[in-house]
């Protein structure tokens, strides 16, 4: 259950940053979802395996590089997912960027998975 409520809270951050960045387009929730999954399984799958081979370039740029690396996966999927679209480069970057923040906040609302005391068990 508390995976897919993780889901719809990251397609929800998904709609508002994409409704917040006119460089964005979005079609609808479904696509949202899609988009969650997609460049989930790409954070997943593909993100290590880049941030190993741009080792020496992230060391180089104390860390930035993976803004780069950030704004590259999210240009992947909306080559990959009908329905959304990313004008450019700058767009995916600022688009990396929000949706951050706005993961954090959705989080934050989130009720506590430690409903439960200690001493209650």
């Amino acid at each position: 259950m508390r995976i897919i409520l993780h889901w719809f809270l990251r397609a929800l951050a998904i709609m508002i940053t994409a409704y917040l960045l006119p460089g964005i387009a979005l079609k609808s929730f479904f696509v949202a979802l899609v988009v969650a999954v997609v460049l989930g399984i790409f954070n997943t799958v593909l993100k290590p395996i880049l941030i190993v081979l741009t080792l020496p370039i992230t060391i180089l740029t104390l860390g930035l590089f993976t803004l780069v690396i950030n704004a590259g996966l999210i240009m992947l999927t909306a080559k990959v997912v009908d329905g959304f679209q990313v004008q450019n480069f700058w767009w995916a970057l600022l688009f990396s960027l929000i949706l951050s923040l706005v993961n954090a906040i959705l989080h934050a609302l989130e009720p506590s998975k430690n409903h439960h005391s200690a001493n209650e068990e």
